[in-house]
């Protein structure tokens, strides 16, 4: 599946990916700046979250609460290699049936679940971002 959108359009963006989607292990990629801590900040809000969704570049987790349910939000940019990773205990929140939002999964790959799907964001020359989602 692939859709191209602008700014205006993350809200039915957001509402079109949860729809088509059959994995809470969602990976996110694309190159430094694309867009995709914005998307993940719109799919929190549609999903009821009243956190602020930002980064965890530096934290490595972030944990948002929805109704009835979470959403860790991951970016390994800054690990060193995997086993930082397992030290964070990664695998628990994999398979905890939670939301499941990482950015730079590459780093990670032998973790991930067979069922995360994977979404793959790229910037257009004017502005606009084409995603393509592996469903």
């Amino acid at each position: 599946m692939k859709m191209t959108y602008t700014q205006k359009d993350l809200p039915e963006m957001a509402e079109k990916i949860l729809k088509n989607v059959k994995s809470k292990v969602i990976l996110f990629k694309g190159s430094m700046g694309v867009g995709k801590t914005t998307l993940i900040k719109e799919l929190a809000n549609h999903l009821g979250s009243q956190d602020t969704a930002s980064s965890p570049t530096f934290a490595i987790v972030n944990e948002y609460e929805i109704p009835d349910d979470l959403i860790y939000h991951f970016d390994f940019y800054r690990i060193k290699d995997i086993q930082e990773a397992l030290d964070l205990g990664v695998e628990d929140y994999l398979y905890s049936g939670h939301f499941v939002f990482i950015e730079w999964p590459e780093k990670i790959e032998s973790l991930l679940p067979e069922d995360a799907v994977e979404l793959y964001i790229r910037m257009g020359m004017d502005g606009t971002r084409t995603l393509t989602i592996d469903i």
